[in-house]
């Protein structure tokens, strides 16, 4: 293609599905934007969308070059974030996704490696979806469960952390110790939101908690927590935060299927980059204070 801008611009238009819309994600009026698809309908000899009050719908020829567009995007961001990479100092952006419920192991390790390494800008990407390495959008993943098995990524086993439940010591004052009832359906728990959740602990919680003794439901681990702090019934909590926390009673011992196991996971292309390297060696040294017995 002769103009790269004009595609660009077409793809643009057909993502948002709209010529404002468009030129202010491009940056330029939008006027530049309808004369590059009026340029490359003119070029192609085909009309690429169908013009209406609401916006600009693709044609089938322009659904046609919106898949090509689409993929020459994509390989653009991924050669990006290779070159982000790439460098012999450890220095610029450094991009770390994990899951939300892992922050606070990883933040003091991030903010200690910003210490040692002032020249590094961190960011921080957390939540469920899983951010695609191979398209540069992290340098850095740390996923737990299962071994990722994503094609072109370099997985390192990191650290198992155990897992058990605990009662604040405010519950056990009011409500007695759990450890002493003959089971533990007349006290109170808190739980995860989604009753379906396939973490094993919960599929424990499912088949030995009626459900009207989880008195507290949250989709945030951080409010899961904070729920057993407070004494609102009886939860899961890794010992290493239970630890930090304080004033928490552990009831049960950890099971082997509890446990949970956390994965280092880099792009085969970014992996030997001295940045990446260095973070790597820096975040195993971390998590060797990580493991509790």
């Amino acid at each position: 293609m002769e103009n790269w801008d004009e595609v660009r611009t077409a793809y643009h238009v057909a993502r948002i599905g709209t010529v404002s819309g468009a030129a202010e994600v491009l940056g330029v009026h939008h006027a530049t934007v309808i004369r590059h698809i009026d340029a490359l309908e003119g070029r192609l000899g085909a009309k690429l969308f169908q013009r209406h009050a609401r916006g600009y719908t693709p044609t089938e020829a322009g659904n046609d070059l919106l898949q090509v567009a689409q993929a020459t995007d994509d390989q653009f961001g991924q050669l990006a974030g290779r070159i982000k990479g790439l460098g012999d100092g450890v220095a610029g952006e450094l991009v770390v996704t994990s899951l939300g419920g892992l922050s606070y192991l990883l933040i003091p390790v991030l903010a200690a490696f910003r210490e040692t390494y002032p020249q590094v800008v961190l960011r921080f990407l957390a939540g469920d979806r899983l951010f695609r390495l191979e398209y540069g959008e992290a340098h850095v993943a740390i996923r737990a469960g299962a071994v990722p098995d994503q094609p072109d990524n370099v997985v390192q086993p990191l650290v198992r952390l155990e897992t058990t439940l605990y009662a604040s010591e405010a519950y056990i004052a009011r409500r007695g110790d759990p450890r002493a009832a003959e089971d533990l359906t007349t006290h109170d728990f808190v739980g995860p939101e989604d009753t379906k959740s396939r973490a094993p602990f919960f599929r424990w919680m499912q088949a030995h908690v009626p459900p009207e003794r989880v008195v507290f439901r949250s989709g945030d681990v951080h409010a899961q927590r904070r729920a057993i702090e407070e004494g609102l019934g009886i939860g899961f909590m890794t010992r290493l935060q239970a630890r930090e926390l304080g004033g928490l009673v552990e009831l049960h011992p950890p099971q082997d299927d509890w446990a949970s196991q956390l994965w280092l996971v880099t792009h085969m292309d970014l992996h030997r980059t001295t940045k990446v390297q260095t973070f790597l060696a820096f975040l195993k040294e971390a998590a060797t204070a990580w493991e509790t017995t």
